[in-house]
């Protein structure tokens, strides 16, 4: 027996709209279903893409594609989107290479109209598409689905506000999945929002404005007037609903469920009709139709594959952020001005434990990097040593603040780069190989790459302790190697060999040393000894030490997991011909990421295609002649 009839019908968007309401309720469930069997295989997104469900149900319920477009913000709860708009075939590739991106794509369907990763970027991006339909004359409705953890980031409320101002056609949803509809609300207040939702009721309205204001002298105060008098009736019985969308010139309509599909459809209907910016409030469930997920919603979040009949079970294997997060409670324990910032990632950064022990030092500032890094720059001007803990890719988000705001003022800020590098599945919005270029191009700046755990708690206390102005320490996602395991820390953050050899120098940039230590072992086989030499410290660079390091080797191979043609190995290519030292090298290569988007897949299929795996690092050094 078939297990998803329903779906089975869906071979295009606007098949959805032709569906029963019991049809919908069922596609609900298979939906659920689909997803959940393949993120336990593939892992992924999963918490949040169950919760909107029912939302993108009715989204494609009332919304013609072909003529209307959807931007989801960060995109990963866009699952059942993907299922529903011509990829349901292709569905069990998701997250894997050359499959299914986690994210909306515009490369991978017509149906994803924006590309998606970070946060609070959907509304600037549904007005644009807006705006550009506009000019073109085409009538066609934009809606933008953003969360309420989204919503803290400023970027929201900037397009917000534009499209408010100018009263702009715009139909915003915000999915908020994690406070309840308030209990206080009560009857009369749900039946105003039914009154205010009608049909009738925006008719009446829009006709009463325009017949008021075209009155000479008297219309627009008495509109005015009328405007006060609701503002303060509203206030008066929804005291613990916002209103601050209306302010920003939207109708505001809700807090409604937002699993039922039929009150969803019919809201959506309405927007359709508003002349003027809407905002649709929905309250959902993350992890809604799976237990596991429902009861604990942020363990399911982003996960690995896991058994969907036992759930996801905690590992106790040591990761690099766990590392971290030892190390942040044993300095911040040492260190009483230290203190640990993070945008709404407390627990994937690793500061969990410290908050738990110093909570007074500890700063959630919800999903705004960019507050973050200048809220700790006007920390560290008034003594304190901040430590503000981002992903590698959301440190772009900072760049400015980083740079006008602590390095060109020269402030002692650490910054701690997690899942630097290549970190796979999550796609090219999520990797982390862009801040050695973004690092090296600011003054200031002290950049570090441990190649094991010992490292990164030695370099953490170095920054804490000793360094001056940025000092960024960037580590990557999961544990380390066998083979780097057995590395020993060092004091200071000098560069050191780890193998030695006196023919090529492989200059390797935090775990690469595992790729790069293997290359010199197979080519000890071939005749061709490697001196491999950890980095340590990308910038700035000691080269007295770097001259004696090199002084005996007559070609030099830099391999690092960040983009080559504006990483370190280009970096120190320019420093050798400061020095005049270039010309004493028979050669001198840079293997790195290549200048274009680096697509989802396992960091060893990755490492492969981008030539930087043991192998390739080989054959490259086997062309020398």
């Amino acid at each position: 027996m078939d297990q998803h009839p329903i779906l089975d019908k869906i071979n295009q968007p606007s098949d959805v709209a032709k569906l029963s309401f019991e049809e919908c309720r069922a596609l609900a469930d298979e939906l659920r279903d689909v997803i959940v069997d393949r993120v336990s295989q593939n892992g992924g997104h999963l918490a949040s893409s169950l919760g909107v469900i029912e939302l993108t149900i009715a989204l494609l319920s009332e919304f013609d594609l072909s003529h209307d477009q959807i931007v989801w913000d960060v995109g990963h709860q866009a699952y059942a989107y993907k299922l529903l708009t011509g990829r349901k075939d292709q569905f069990h590739t998701l997250r894997q290479y050359g499959g299914v991106a986690g994210f909306p794509k515009q490369s991978e369907s017509v149906y994803d109209s924006f590309g998606v990763g970070h946060s609070s970027t959907s509304v600037s991006a549904a007005l644009g598409l807006l705006r550009a339909k506009k000019l073109k004359g085409d009538d066609g409705h934009v809606v933008a689905v953003i969360g309420d953890g989204a919503m803290t980031g400023g970027m929201a409320f900037e397009g917000l506000n534009d499209t408010g101002h100018f009263s702009e056609n715009l139909t915003v949803i915000l999915n908020d999945n994690q406070m309840s509809i308030d209990k206080n609300v009560g009857g009369l207040s749900r039946a105003l929002a039914e009154l205010r939702s009608s049909k009738e009721y925006i008719k009446v309205k829009g006709r009463v404005e325009r017949f008021l204001l075209a009155i000479p002298l008297i219309g627009r105060p008495i509109a005015r007037f009328i405007m006060m008098i609701k503002t303060w009736f509203r206030l008066f019985i929804r005291r613990n609903v916002p209103v601050i969308f209306e302010d920003l010139g939207f109708q505001y309509f809700g807090p409604f469920d937002g699993h039922n599909i039929a009150l969803l459809k019919k809201k959506l209907e309405i927007s359709k009709e508003i002349n003027g910016p809407v905002l649709i409030h929905i309250v959902t469930q993350k992890g809604k139709g799976y237990p596991l997920a429902e009861e604990n919603p942020s363990a399911y979040h982003g996960v690995s594959s896991f058994d969907k009949e036992k759930g996801v079970v905690p590992s106790d294997k040591m990761t690099f952020t766990k590392c971290f997060s030892d190390s942040m409670v044993r300095v911040g324990q040492k260190y009483e001005n230290v203190i640990a910032i993070c945008a709404a990632m407390m627990t994937s950064t690793g500061l969990a434990e410290f908050r738990k022990h110093m909570k007074l030092r500890f700063f959630d500032v919800g999903i705004a990097e960019e507050h973050a890094v200048t809220m700790a720059a006007g920390m560290a001007t008034n003594g304190f040593i901040p430590v503000v803990a981002l992903y590698s890719t959301f440190a772009q988000r900072a760049y400015d603040q980083l740079l006008h705001d602590v390095c060109l003022q020269d402030l002692h800020v650490v910054l701690a780069l997690d899942r630097a590098g290549i970190v796979g599945a999550d796609g090219m919005t999520h990797q982390g190989i862009y801040d050695i270029s973004m690092m090296l191009s600011m003054p200031n700046v002290t950049l570090l790459s441990p190649c094991n755990f010992a490292e990164l708690d030695r370099m953490l206390e170095w920054a804490v302790a000793e360094g001056r102005g940025l000092v960024a320490v960037r580590y990557p996602r999961g544990g380390q190697s066998e083979s780097l395991s057995e590395i020993p820390a060092r004091e200071g953050i000098g560069p050191r060999i780890l193998r030695d050899g006196k023919d090529v120098a492989i200059l390797s940039l935090g775990i690469m040393a595992e790729q790069a230590l293997s290359a010199a072992e197979i080519l000890e086989d071939k005749g061709i000894s490697c001196r491999v030499i950890d980095v340590r410290c990308v910038k700035p660079l000691d080269m007295n030490a770097w001259k004696i390091l090199l002084s005996d080797v007559h070609s030099i191979v830099t391999i690092e997991d960040g983009i080559v043609h504006a990483g370190f190995g280009k970096y120190f290519l320019s420093c050798l011909e400061e020095e005049n030292l270039l010309s004493t090298f028979k050669h001198y290569v840079t293997l790195g990421v290549s200048d274009r988007p680096l697509v989802a897949g396992s960091r060893e299929i990755l490492l492969k295609k981008e030539k930087m795996d043991a192998k390739s690092i080989v054959e490259t050094i086997l062309q020398f002649k």
